[in-house]
């Protein structure tokens, strides 16, 4: 019998050992060889956003970005003079300054045409530094350069911080949505950009003689203390650090006062005209008017008609505070009225009724009107028509030619109806009108002034009719005593039924422009 080597066993070991390693291993590779022939799960596509898409959600995150950022710390504390003032950067669609002069009321400027306004609040005055100017006037003749200077550092701080607070915000928010510091980064970037545009639009349409047309809101009182008078407008709103230093010295003034507004102290050589319109029996009317004619030291009223609703007898009562005014009063027949209250107001004293084409010359100034020729207090029916408004404007501009070659020619024309007082274009330097319900202002074609006068009654009952109340409106038109010409007017709006508002607004026409 045969032995069999030692070797053999060991080989055999090791080839049992392989067997048992195969047979463990064959179902997992069998698993795998499987796996790889199965095809491979379906990807889902996610649907990427278009880039239009994507620009304008990063433009909002920008701009609700740089908005959160300026309301958090875009502002600085700035001295201005006598006064501690809060500057602020706010987004707006119209531009422009806002001084807030609490509890005055606010001053808005059409200073800039940007997506930026610029708002300054006088939070409180200075007590020893005021004290020091009311008491030693002559230091106003340097308040000027230190106003300037100190609006300087203030707008260049402003400026700063407002970069860095659009930036931040914009970052900061960019970095909350996406969660990625590139797309952060682009934020605050573009952030900078827009307010880097913004400010050059700024600075491109910055319009230093704003402040000659200023818009008041609050205090009505307060607005011809601030402003000053007509004929200090024309010859001293040159500079304009010279306006906003005297705009800070008047702020001071009021300030000082406290609770006793300053009066007006009207130019003695202009003369003031009160233009009211379109009453429509608001009993109200005749307080608001003996205000104004009070604060404005007004020389003599004009009222272009429908100061009644329907011209009955029984309302001519209505019509017996104007003899309380204060200042006389011009008065033309408007659709609203009738002969009847024409003929009860001309035995009103102090009252000058105008109709065909007669004048009288009051307060220095000639007055020539005519009554209005359709009276229509019926609203059901519809009035004639411009034919007959057109006719009456014709024999109006014939009696003011007529009066010129007399030699006795009309300083203002007054007429009810708008269509009417375009037939006197260049026959009359100025002509006042109504009927509207609306405030407007232009120069015809011939150089004749047309004012549209607003309704000082706030449309009467029809102020109830609409969802919101029409507003109670009357001007102030400052005329040059020596050539009897216009320098300035005043728009004044008041709230109109249940309302508490009031705005006054400057302008003067372009010829007494610097």
């Amino acid at each position: 019998m045969a032995r069999v080597p030692a070797a053999v066993p060991a080989v055999v070991t090791a080839a049992a050992h392989r067997i048992r390693d195969r047979a463990r291993t064959a179902p997992r590779a069998l698993a795998r060889h499987y796996r790889a022939r199965r095809p491979p799960p379906a990807v889902e596509l996610v649907p990427q956003p278009h880039p239009y898409v994507r620009a304008l959600g990063l433009v909002c995150i920008v701009i609700l970005g740089a908005w959160l950022g300026l309301l958090i710390v875009g502002n600085v504390r700035v001295p201005v003079g006598p006064m501690n003032t809060t500057m602020t950067l706010r987004p707006s669609l119209t531009g422009g300054t806002k001084i807030n002069v609490s509890p005055l009321g606010a001053l808005e400027l059409r200073s800039h045409e940007a997506p930026l306004r610029l708002d300054v609040s006088v939070d409180q005055l200075d007590p020893e530094r005021s004290q020091a100017l009311v008491d030693h006037p002559e230091r106003l003749s340097g308040l000027q350069e230190e106003v300037a200077r100190d609006v300087e550092h203030g707008t260049l701080d402003l400026a700063v911080r407002s970069c860095v607070a659009v930036v931040s915000g914009a970052t900061a928010l960019g970095l909350a949505v996406y969660r990625r510091p590139r797309r952060a980064l682009a934020a605050g970037g573009l952030a900078l950009t827009l307010l880097a545009a913004s400010g050059a639009t700024a600075f491109a349409t910055w319009n230093p003689k704003s402040v000659l047309e200023p818009k008041f809101s609050g205090l009505l009182s307060s607005a011809p203390s601030l402003v000053g008078n007509a004929r200090s407008i024309v010859s001293e709103f040159d500079v304009y650090q010279k306006e906003l230093a005297r705009l800070v010295t008047n702020v001071t003034k009021l300030y000082d006062v406290t609770s006793t507004l300053p009066a007006y102290e009207p130019d003695p050589t202009t003369i003031r005209v009160l233009h009211v319109s379109d009453i429509h029996l608001n009993p109200a009317s005749w307080k608001i008017i003996a205000s104004l004619v009070d604060q404005y030291a007004i020389n003599v009223i004009v009222d272009s008609g429908d100061t009644m609703d329907h011209g009955t007898a029984a309302e001519n009562g209505f019509l017996d505070p104007i003899a309380d005014l204060g200042a006389p009063y011009v008065w033309v027949r408007g659709n609203h009225d009738s002969l009847l209250t024409q003929r009860y107001l001309e035995h009103m004293k102090n009252v000058h009724v105008l109709d065909d084409g007669r004048a009288a010359t009051v307060a220095g100034l000639r007055f020539a009107g005519i009554g209005d020729p359709q009276f229509t207090p019926d609203r059901a029916v519809a009035p004639g028509g411009n034919t007959t408004e057109e006719l009456a404007g014709d024999r109006l501009a014939t009696s003011l030619r007529d009066q010129t070659a007399a030699g006795t020619p009309a300083d203002v024309a007054v007429v009810h109806e708008p269509s009417a007082a375009r037939r006197t274009d260049g026959a009359v330097p100025m002509v006042l009108a109504g009927h509207l319900h609306h405030e407007g202002m232009e120069v015809m074609e011939n150089g004749t002034r047309l004012r549209i006068e607003g309704s000082t009654g706030g449309s009467g009952l029809r102020a109830v009719e609409g969802k919101y109340p029409d507003p109670i409106e009357a001007s102030v038109l400052y005329f040059d005593r020596d050539t009897h010409r216009l320098q300035a007017w005043d728009e004044i709006e008041l709230g109109g039924l249940g309302l508490t508002t009031a705005e006054v607004s400057r302008h003067l026409p372009e010829e007494n422009q610097p």
